[in-house]
């Protein structure tokens, strides 16, 4: 199976964590949290990190439900990252989500920091889990 260089994008209605894999394709890492402006000052954000990545692929958390219906929220995060791959011009992969934040958040808890002040934070581990989920089952495929 070939290397593929990806970021891994949490889109929220206020922030969108961003995380990207190490050249082995093994290890995925949070590197910022973007706050939600115009959709140009997106792109051109991420665009910073898809030439200095070199990705090729963006790997996008759905928000589906509990019981694994599309709702609004994922309808919306859709739209996002169909905008994204057109205007990166790069392939978009979705990941079910559900439940990432928590999980960031119990990774969070357990190291000692602060849920209420450190938002941003969950929102770049969230999207970590995202794209080492993505990692995960390429490599078990």
């Amino acid at each position: 199976m070939a290397l593929v260089s990806a970021l891994g994008l949490d889109i929220g209605r206020r922030r969108i964590g961003v995380a990207g894999c190490d050249g082995t394709g093994l290890i995925a890492t949070g590197l910022t949290t973007l706050q939600r402006r115009s959709f140009q000052d997106l792109v051109a954000d991420l665009q910073h990190f898809v030439t200095a990545r070199q990705a090729q692929v963006l790997v996008v958390g759905l928000p589906l439900t509990m019981d694994g219906e599309e709702g609004f929220q994922a309808r919306q995060v859709r739209k996002v990252a169909e905008g994204l791959s057109q205007a990166l011009a790069l392939p978009v992969v979705y990941v079910d989500e559900r439940l990432s934040s928590v999980e960031a958040e119990h990774l969070m808890r357990a190291a000692g920091h602060s849920i209420v002040q450190e938002k941003a934070l969950i929102d770049r581990k969230a999207a970590a889990i995202i794209l080492q989920r993505w990692l995960d089952e390429r490599r078990s495929s």
